[in-house]
């Protein structure tokens, strides 16, 4: 054999010795900080519940918005799941890239995302960092700037007023307790780790993500409760002000709801889903 044919011959060997390898396909992603659930057929829509929430508070909406591939969050350390990635650090920032990381490697054409409470704050998060990943966003009853829902002008006072009442072990124990106001017993979260609970709450009330919404390109709908109908007017301005920065929010009000709007206004709600889902 020639030195030519000897290149060749070496050559060809090892193509195919290597072939097995480059076949090889790498294993999925698989998520620490969340789990996720397949309901459902048609375009992909993922739906992120709020704090202490577990994916069943959308158990109402799927099964009366049908037509769409739900891909349902439970975060870890809420509602009985346990904390696995989110035991130790920060929570909110890490969870908001691994769900874009999970949109990525599963190949999702840009998903609609709808989020209540923080789940909204992961939406806002996600397409903000991520522009070319969201197709549209909902958010459900959250403020860019998470203290203005707790009733905070100041979003650092309320963090250090939060961070020094759950270093203490009767804080940390009651942090389930003080947010029933804010979700009903199917939301399960007495059994949410109050660790996670706690950082996640922290990093809420510190947050202002105003700065940010005007990089977001997605189509944003903020749907938000109005309980009170002598505080309408201030929910709305509040509102209003809160999202002035993105471009061409859409501004739902659902009168006489509570935090849980997808609970207390279900038939309200779902309307507006469908219309989301369709534009």
């Amino acid at each position: 054999m020639n030195r030519r044919g000897f290149l060749l011959a070496a050559l060809a060997l090892g193509l195919a010795g290597s072939a097995p390898v480059a076949a090889m396909a790498a294993p999925p992603f698989a998520p620490t900080r969340f789990s996720v659930q397949l309901r459902g057929t048609g375009p992909d829509v993922i739906l992120i519940p709020g704090l202490t929430s577990g994916r069943e508070v959308w158990n109402g909406t799927i099964a009366a918005v049908p037509g769409y591939r739900y891909h349902l969050i439970h975060v870890a350390g809420f509602a009985g799941a346990p904390a696995r990635g989110n035991a130790r650090g920060a929570v909110v920032a890490p969870l908001a890239d691994e769900i874009a990381r999970y949109i990525r490697d599963r190949g999702l054409e840009r998903p609609a995302i709808v989020g209540h409470s923080m789940g909204g704050t992961l939406a806002m998060m996600i397409a903000a960092r991520h522009p070319d990943l969201a197709g549209r966003i909902m958010v459900v009853d959250m403020l860019p700037q998470p203290a203005g829902l707790f009733g905070s002008s100041s979003s650092g006072s309320l963090a250090n007023s939060l961070r020094n009442w759950m270093a203490t072990p009767s804080g940390r124990r009651l942090v389930g307790g003080l947010l029933n106001a804010f979700s009903p017993p199917e939301s399960t979260n007495a059994r949410s780790d109050p660790e996670v609970v706690a950082q996640a709450m922290h990093e809420l009330s510190s947050m202002d993500l105003g700065p940010q919404l005007g990089r977001i390109r997605a189509p944003l709908t903020v749907v938000y409760a109005s309980p009170d109908p002598q505080a309408r007017a201030a929910i709305d301005r509040s509102f209003a002000a809160g999202f002035a920065p993105a471009r061409g929010a859409r501004l739902v009000r659902i009168d006489d709801s509570g935090h849980m709007v997808m609970l207390d206004q279900p038939a309200r709600f779902q309307a507006e889903l469908r219309s989301f889902l369709r534009r």
